[in-house]
């Protein structure tokens, strides 16, 4: 039996219209950002945030009374999230080894790991203030070692939130800004009279910022395209309608456009979840939000064996993957396009994105097929060096050179083999000829 679809979302054409949209609108805030700058910056916080302070860069006496309005509870959270987030990605960190090696006698090739030298970390916080985004952006950054790390976050309620602020501080922001969306990326990347621009681009974040960080990749880099959330519950007749149902509104509160899917192999599973659905919806605080991303992203795909159900999760290539089955491992060795696993039923996407220390930004759009997510390594560029030590090797890779130079037809290439046989390897080896 072919796979079927019990509940689908928006079709594929009203999403592109939607993506063409933002693109355009995206298109026209950068530009205005690049002729007009900080004018153009305040305008569009104005616009869409109603904030226009003095300065949208706080001074570490805002950030300090901030700081001093979070409890001392919720301070003591932030510190035990940001402690397992640290300790994995300096684990991470120090798997990262700079090499060196002598591949032939006389010839020495190495690499190093050098830090970006700037970091523009967006922390989403207009509608829900996403604190452990700052520990994952933020934090990673430093534990890298990125000399200047800068962050940005939209007002909450028409003000700073104190405990974002006090995240992006404690995770070692070396400049916070107060503001959001379109305007907060271009003002990163692209640069205004008071804010200086940054080598590369990090943060999850709404359509409009997913968008922007992808017209702006090249001229800066950025970690991976992370747009709105995305979750799939793969589960089996070893678990129940509540938990998947759970698991999937979870994350559909998240905005009006974050698919989620449940695949199973169970019919009576996906009924079961399709009801349980219903029922929360009707009591859960944040149902107007999670209604209408179930009902235009929401999917339920009922499959008939299992490796039918990881052909359709490969494809689909969601960012958060919970695993419920009798054989979890055998996805966990299996499943190769996803941006995090969560596997068994004990396990789930909240505390991915909240406390377990794994990092929380991870592709979307099915971007898990060519890329991982955040982690300390994105922060890291891996430079090569070679050195050669000996005449005996100059002149023998010298002679190599030489020759595979001239069979491109690169004489100049050549020449610069040849000078080094001439010179090291004593031999007459004429202009524009390959050294023998």
């Amino acid at each position: 039996m072919p796979v079927q679809y019990l509940k689908t979302g928006k079709p594929s054409d009203a999403r592109s219209e939607d993506d063409a949209k933002v693109r355009h609108s995206v298109e026209a805030a950068l530009a205005d950002i690049e002729a007009r700058g900080d004018a153009a910056v305040r305008e569009m916080a104005a616009k869409f945030d109603g904030y226009t302070p003095v300065s949208f860069r706080l001074s570490q006496d805002q950030i300090d009374a901030l700081i001093a309005r979070v409890s001392p509870s919720d301070l003591e959270d932030i510190r035990f999230a940001q402690e397992q987030v640290r300790n994995f990605a300096q684990a991470q960190r120090d798997s990262m080894q700079d090499i060196e090696v002598e591949t032939l006698p006389g010839v020495i090739l190495g690499h190093r790991n050098i830090p970006v030298q700037s970091v523009g970390c967006y922390v989403p916080g207009g509608k829900f203030p996403m604190v452990a985004s700052a520990h994952m952006s933020v934090l990673t950054a430093a534990v890298a070692g990125v000399p200047r790390i800068i962050a940005a976050t939209p007002p909450f309620k028409g003000e700073p939130n104190p405990a974002v602020i006090a995240a992006m501080h404690m995770a070692g922001a070396h400049e916070i800004y107060v503001l959001g969306g379109i305007q907060a990326i271009g003002a990163m990347a692209i640069g205004t009279e008071t804010i200086q621009p940054v080598d590369m681009l990090v943060g999850p974040g709404n359509a409009f910022v997913a968008e922007a960080k992808r017209q702006l990749y090249g001229r800066v880099g950025i970690d991976l395209f992370a747009g709105p959330t995305e979750t799939m519950v793969i589960a089996d007749d070893t678990v129940d309608a509540e938990l998947c149902a759970t698991d999937l509104l979870g994350q559909a509160e998240h905005g009006y456009n974050s698919p989620a899917v449940l695949l199973t192999n169970s019919r009576k599973l996906a009924e079961g979840t399709l009801a349980e659905i219903d029922r929360l919806l009707a009591i859960l605080p944040t149902a107007d939000t999670a209604r209408k991303s179930w009902q235009d992203y929401g999917e339920v795909i009922l499959c008939d064996t299992h490796d039918e159900m990881l052909a359709v999760a490969n494809d689909i290539a969601s960012e958060h993957v919970q695993v419920m089955t009798d054989r979890d491992d055998w996805y966990l060795d299996n499943m190769h396009s996803y941006g995090a696993l969560f596997l068994g039923a004990r396990t789930n996407v909240a505390n991915g994105d909240k406390v377990i220390g794994t990092n929380h930004t991870l592709p979307t759009k099915k971007a898990g097929r060519y890329t991982g997510g955040l982690w300390v390594g994105k922060y890291l560029k891996t430079h090569s060096y070679q050195r050669i030590t000996t005449d005996e090797a100059a002149a023998m890779i010298g002679a190599y050179g030489s020759r595979l130079c001239m069979l491109e037809g690169f004489v100049g290439h050549a020449e610069q083999c040849n000078i080094r046989v001439r010179r090291y390897g004593g031999r007459n080896v004429p202009y524009g000829v390959a050294a023998e």
